[in-house]
């Protein structure tokens, strides 16, 4: 399940992190931001056609993935995640650097990103970017998959950084700055937002 905004962070009982920064390594932590996409998807399928069988399921996904512009991010990356790429075999828009896989992971982000309430203008788009980082790591650099991995708890629990903190941010990544102490910076700011 998502956090709620303003939850505290919890650990990964597997990773030892904080929950959803673990992934992609850590398979409970993958799992758990799967699920971020898996929730929207099971509440938009049972309240748009109640249980449809698993190829009508396939037929709405289609559907979702021909319009992304009508539909939650969440519920387009779900319906992604149910498509076969005709050229690589696999989930279709996840292979970075599959021709296909790279157009319908491009067009994902023409979907919905509605922020929830209480959290800064821009969270769900932080969030939704940083969800995509995780589940498709081979399209984006070590340094900056590390940065998105860390970064994504406490954007889940409606944190979001000023420019400066995320500019502060980047140079660390960019200077090759370990997990620690990309994590001790993360939890300074979360818990001191102003700093």
């Amino acid at each position: 399940m998502r956090p709620a905004v303003g939850e505290p962070l919890r650990r990964c009982l597997s990773c030892g992190g904080w929950e959803y920064g673990g992934a992609p390594g850590c398979p409970r932590c993958a799992a758990l931001v799967d699920a971020v996409v898996e929730e929207s998807w099971r509440g938009f399928l049972f309240a748009e056609f109640g249980s449809p069988s698993a190829d009508d399921e396939r037929a709405v996904a289609g559907m979702v993935a021909d319009e992304p512009h009508r539909h939650d991010w969440r519920v387009v990356d779900a319906a992604l995640d149910r498509l076969t790429c005709g050229e690589c075999g696999g989930a279709l828009g996840r292979r970075a650097g599959c021709p296909r896989c790279d157009l319908a992971h491009g067009f994902r982000y023409a979907a919905i990103e509605a922020d929830r309430p209480g959290v800064p203008p821009g969270n769900e788009h932080a969030v939704r970017v940083n969800v995509s980082v995780v589940r498709r790591p081979e399209g984006v650099s070590a340094p900056e998959l590390l940065m998105r991995r860390l970064f994504l708890p406490a954007l889940l629990v409606g944190f979001l950084p000023t420019t400066e903190q995320a500019q502060r941010m980047s140079a660390l990544g960019k200077r090759g700055a370990r997990a620690e102490e990309i994590t001790r910076f993360l939890d300074a700011l979360v818990e001191a937002p102003g700093a």
